[in-house]
């Protein structure tokens, strides 16, 4: 009988190394090399710093990301290009610094005042086939779209006053690329294109008078309120969605579970970013004021002649099929929502 107990337990001491060794052997690991142009000081860099716990946990550490902040590795218009190429894995920016490439990018992360608020342009990306209009261009750049984090509304910042469109004449701002420069040029500003971690410098210098750089909480963050003390509250002018693109063969060499994890991950980033930023920017502009900086609310006058400057650029930006058939699914799908005429 001992015998029999004895042989019955080495076989399950055997067993249950098998199963472990089973196991160790199709555990499978992701390593991504990503490129975020935010700092780890501003809300978004901490967000992505969340964003790797949150994947690693999902994972069971079988994804392991490291982050390289600040554009440490190229400037943020490269990251693209540096993870389409091998250099980098991922780029954690956002698909209008790819306008060069096709204006159609554009539209893959800001309508520049079409959608009022995060909400209705995720439940594009959700629930008006989003995913499947995105990656048409992703992967033609050999790229696959993985998710969007939105911030929400933008406010610009400005050394001089900045009460409405009046106050556009002659002002000199950075800009990132893209349609952006159009409506402002249409409305009498001078755009000027700049990478986004020389805006501090360029604004500091008197290079540039104003910046169209981040949120209330973000251009807090970059330190852009310790020259400018105008901006505007609430933002109307931009609402960037940043993206995680990566590297095709990347993407298809991944286990589906780990390609769900990270689009999964995406999207509670995406809650996340956008619910705390909503908090933070009120916060921020109570602050603010009490601190001096003046916080202007346009007129509706101002608006209307801002997003008719908006309606006609898009319009000439949209100049590939790619782009018309991006801006075509967007206003439709804005139309549907009652948010556009």
């Amino acid at each position: 009988m001992k015998k029999i107990l004895k042989n019955l337990t080495m076989a399950a001491s055997a067993m249950a190394l098998t199963v472990g060794l089973a196991s160790s052997a199709s555990a499978e690991t992701t390593k991504l090399r990503i490129q975020t142009h935010f700092s780890t000081e501003t809300l978004s860099g901490q967000m992505a710093g969340e964003f790797i716990e949150d994947v690693k946990a999902m994972s069971n550490g079988e994804i392991e990301i490291e982050m390289f902040y600040s554009g440490a590795v190229v400037k943020a218009a490269e990251t693209f290009d540096a993870a389409a190429t091998g250099i980098l894995d991922c780029d954690m920016t956002g698909g209008a610094y790819q306008t060069g490439k096709n204006p159609a990018f554009q539209f893959t992360g800001d309508l520049t005042g079409g959608y009022q608020n995060p909400y209705q342009q995720y439940a594009w990306l959700l629930h008006g086939g989003g995913y499947e209009q995105l990656n048409k261009l992703y992967n033609s750049h050999n790229m696959e779209f993985v998710g969007w984090w939105i911030p929400g509304p933008e406010s610009l910042s400005s050394t001089k006053p900045f009460t409405g469109v009046k106050d556009l004449k002659g002002w000199k701002f950075r800009s990132p690329p893209g349609v952006i420069t159009n409506i402002f040029t249409k409305l009498g500003a001078s755009p000027i294109v700049m990478d986004f971690n020389e805006i501090f410098t360029a604004l500091e210098t008197g290079i540039i008078d104003g910046a169209d750089a981040a949120n209330l909480t973000n251009n807090v963050g970059l330190g852009l309120y310790d020259i400018a003390n105008s901006t505007n509250y609430p933002g109307f002018h931009s609402m960037p969605a940043d993206h995680l693109a990566c590297r095709k063969d990347v993407w298809d060499a991944m286990p589906a579970h780990h390609k769900s994890i990270l689009k999964v991950g995406m999207q509670a980033l995406g809650l996340k970013n956008s619910t705390i930023n909503e908090v933070k920017n009120a916060q921020t502009a109570k602050e603010l004021r009490a601190k001096g900086v003046n916080l202007n609310t346009w007129s509706d006058e101002d608006m209307a002649v801002y997003r008719a400057a908006v309606q006609e650029s898009w319009e000439e930006f949209a100049t590939t099929p790619e782009a018309k058939e991006l801006l075509a699914s967007h206003v439709s799908f804005l139309r549907d929502l009652g948010a556009m005429k």
